[in-house]
């Protein structure tokens, strides 16, 4: 059975860099529109909930094309807020082999940047919601954006509404001094908390143990313990975070973890070797995107990870922000089918 999910932050215009081409060589761009909590939405509605985006973008064309962008894939846009001066902008140069991806962003003054609480009706938005999720990137962007994103949280709780936040630390954003400051605030509405090893330290102020994502060597238990600590000190239902082992950007090895509260299990999910990576802008979305999929589906905790964990592997063959894969490939291959042999 669909459930209703609300989304809320900011999606951009991305203008990336054709064929792998360095910003100095390109000539032109290629153009998508996606945002971290735009692009779970997308994956939500793609599995079949009912997902809709709270944000707001500029009374023009631009902000137009990135409505239309989100209503092809089924999203509902009925809460959008027309007002401000701009759309944000992102440019991404596409990595390869040892050479990394670079992004610029382009949103100071943007839409989402400039609203407030008077520019939505929030008690109309949660009515009769089932999940929220909000990320650290939407607080990050503007004081004003923070402010926005506390009044959603509270009458997300108000509604009785299951919270979700990826932490997402954006060092192009903010400090991670005012990071803590903010989003420490911002966890007493969660329920759900995502997010890997840099944003729990960046972010919250926690320190896994001998994690190192360029050598590969993930000491699990170091995450068992730090999502002991911050199960105890907010109290989230779960804690999550995928693990990504990354020899270049063209080759990651992808895997996650989760600590449930109720029965202080930590799970471990299967690993895959993503090679060679398409595209990873929105990786960590689609992983979100899926895991709240699978416990919304009600699936067991551990399921709803590996739901979770094929989904984003899936989203890493595909250009865009966006994950545009059905609930059927995710379950083909969170069921062992890693072949990608031609369906005939």
């Amino acid at each position: 059975m669909a459930k209703k999910v609300v989304t809320m932050g900011e999606i951009m215009l991305r203008l990336s860099t054709p064929n792998n081409e360095k910003f100095i060589q390109a000539d032109e761009f290629d153009i998508n529109y996606g945002g971290g909590e735009a692009n779970v939405a997308v994956s939500l509605a793609n599995y079949g909930h009912d997902a809709s985006f709270v944000t707001a973008v500029p009374d023009n064309e631009l902000g137009e094309c990135a409505i239309a962008a989100l209503r092809k894939y089924g999203v509902g846009t009925a809460n959008i807020a027309k007002c401000g001066e701009r759309l944000g902008i992102y440019y991404l140069e596409s990595g390869s082999a040892m050479r990394p991806s670079k992004v610029v962003y382009d949103r100071a003054h943007s839409s989402i940047s400039t609203a407030t609480a008077a520019d939505f009706d929030f008690d109309k938005i949660f009515e009769g919601v089932d999940w929220f999720h909000f990320t650290g990137i939407t607080p990050a962007v503007s004081d004003s954006a923070a402010v926005l994103t506390e009044e959603a949280l509270k009458a997300a709780k108000k509604h009785g509404v299951k919270v979700s936040v990826d932490l997402n630390f954006r060092k192009k954003l903010w400090s991670s001094e005012k990071a803590q400051k903010i989003m420490k605030n911002l966890m007493q509405y969660v329920d759900v908390c995502i997010g890997n090893e840099e944003d729990a330290e960046l972010v919250l102020g926690y320190k896994p143990g001998n994690t190192d994502v360029t050598s590969g060597d993930l000491e699990l238990a170091g995450y068992k313990s730090i999502f002991e600590q911050m199960v105890a000190d907010y109290n989230f239902e779960y804690c999550i975070s995928s693990l990504r082992v990354s020899h270049s950007a063209s080759d990651n090895g992808w895997s996650a973890c989760i600590y449930s509260r109720d029965t202080k299990e930590f799970y471990h999910s299967k690993e895959y070797s993503i090679h060679p990576i398409v595209d990873r802008v929105g990786g960590g979305d689609s992983f979100a995107g899926g895991v709240i999929c699978g416990l919304l589906d009600g699936k067991d905790f551990k399921a709803a990870l590996e739901f979770g964990v094929a989904a984003s592997a899936l989203k890493h063959t595909i250009p865009g922000d966006f994950n545009l894969v059905s609930r059927k490939e995710v379950e083909t291959l969170a069921g062992g089918d890693a072949s990608g042999r031609v369906q005939r």
